[in-house]
């Protein structure tokens, strides 16, 4: 089985200031662009996640045996 290698491998080390710089502008704009172009599918998917998380807790706010507050 193939190990992929650390991300850190990956990134040359002698990358130029001006360079690390134009990479950056140019992740940012697809990930921009990513995220348009799924959001109705990338929201979907946050909401699923987020009623799961929900089964899974109790609030403490729609706690009934905590009427009495003492504050």
């Amino acid at each position: 089985m193939d190990k992929q290698p650390p991300l850190s491998l990956v990134f040359p080390p002698d990358l130029s200031d001006e360079a690390a710089y134009e990479i950056t502008e140019f992740l940012q704009t697809l990930s921009l662009a990513f995220e348009q172009h799924y959001f109705d599918q990338i929201r979907r998917h946050l909401q699923a996640i987020r009623s799961q998380r929900n089964d899974f807790i109790d609030p403490p706010w729609n706690d009934d045996d905590n009427d009495e507050r003492s504050f």
